[in-house]
């Protein structure tokens, strides 16, 4: 979101940084551009729930995390989002 920051990552792991920050700003931008959310903090904050949750949905045996671990995930997720619509 027109913001640069520098992160220190290990040789060889620059492309999938770049590749990560660009997921978490096509993340935000939609969310920014929803027009539920105002401020960058907060921003970022839904942006990351969100992709915590495609993380924890689409691999939840690498996590340890059954069915009902995602949908408790997801019931923290409406209620955040709850809380910044008011």
């Amino acid at each position: 979101m027109d913001r640069d920051f520098t992160v220190a990552c290990e040789d060889g792991e620059q492309d999938d940084l770049l590749a990560a920050a660009a997921h978490l700003d096509q993340q935000m931008r939609t969310i920014q551009h929803s027009g539920k959310v105002i401020g960058h903090e907060r921003c970022a904050i839904m942006a990351a729930l969100n992709i915590a949750n495609e993380y924890l949905t689409e691999i939840p045996m690498a996590t340890g995390l059954d069915e009902s671990s995602n949908k408790k995930l997801d019931h923290l997720i409406s209620r955040v989002e709850n809380v910044i619509d008011q």
